[in-house]
């Protein structure tokens, strides 16, 4: 018998679509104590699923941020809900939440624009010769026959076609434009809504369960209860638990596990020790999720 804390967030997943590279500026909007912060960073590839970052600030697996960057050839910005799925110093994943038909199509558009063309031949004049067996003498001489020049075809070039948009065509993609700008505009702050109650009401930071496992100072295993034993019930117990500022154990709720395991995990989680979490320099209250391992071998 054991306890251990939950396994990672998530694991690593087979990408179905191509990560392109691209050097632009990008923003992050986090929630901190319900207001929103803003962490600047350059954006260094990006998928139809999430983009690599480079940001100026701390976040934890699992959190929800805002994400607003600006790609090149495309006239608007791109806003989009995003889940952390990793940070290593200042290098980070993002995972996009809900992006719509419309901003995988700017990101396609983009990367298609961004792709590098072969190069053309152009420029080449068609060559004029002489017939095989006819040489200057022959030309001159009135009797012999004259042959018609033989004219080397031009290679074939691969021409861009070029699409010409009238006053009324212009007018309609401007309306389209600012049609996927309002749609755009109006997900953001739908997507923000919904971030703000996900995380507003308790004042306190959603950390991951690999981040609180790596700060724990004492931890106590549960007493394997000799009913559950008798039975032969195993499992896990999954608790959400708030964490007091001096890294006590201040809430616990269950959320899943045998009913018999249950208050042996509580009692023993109720007794941890964690090392403080401090934002801005200052210790504060942080929610996460704890897994007590109830196993007989």
């Amino acid at each position: 018998m054991s306890a251990a804390t939950a396994p990672a967030l998530e694991k690593t997943r087979q990408r179905n679509f191509p990560r392109h590279p691209i050097s632009v500026s990008v923003d992050l909007i986090a929630l901190r104590f319900g207001v929103p912060e803003n962490l600047p960073g350059r954006c260094t590839d990006i998928s139809e699923v999430g983009v690599g970052a480079v940001v100026a600030g701390e976040m934890a697996a699992g959190q929800q941020v805002a994400v607003e960057l600006r790609l090149p050839n495309v006239g608007v910005p791109m806003r989009a809900r995003a889940l952390v799925r990793y940070q290593s110093r200042f290098r980070c994943g993002l995972e996009f939440v809900g992006l719509s038909a419309e901003q995988r199509s700017m990101i396609r558009y983009w990367a298609h624009c961004a792709a590098p063309r072969p190069a053309t031949v152009s420029g080449i004049a068609p060559a004029i010769i002489n017939p095989a067996g006819v040489n200057s003498a022959s030309v001159n001489d009135k009797t012999a026959p004259i042959e018609e020049p033989v004219v080397l075809a031009e290679p074939v070039v691969n021409r861009k076609r070029r699409i010409r948009i009238g006053r009324r065509g212009l007018l309609v993609l401007i309306a389209a434009v600012l049609a996927v700008a309002g749609l755009g505009w109006w997900q953001w702050q739908t997507s923000w809504n919904e971030l703000e109650r996900n995380t507003a009401g308790e004042g306190r930071l959603r950390l991951s369960p690999e981040t609180m496992d790596n700060r724990i100072v004492t931890k106590v295993d549960p007493a394997y209860p000799e009913a559950a034993r008798t039975a032969g019930i195993e499992g896990t117990v999954v608790l959400d638990a708030v964490i007091a500022p001096d890294g006590s154990v201040k809430q616990l709720r269950t959320v899943s596990g045998p009913n018999l395991l249950v208050q042996p995990a509580t009692d023993a989680v109720q007794s941890w020790k964690f090392e403080p979490y401090l934002s801005s320099g200052k210790a504060v209250e942080v929610d996460t999720t704890i897994a007590v391992e109830f196993r007989l071998h």
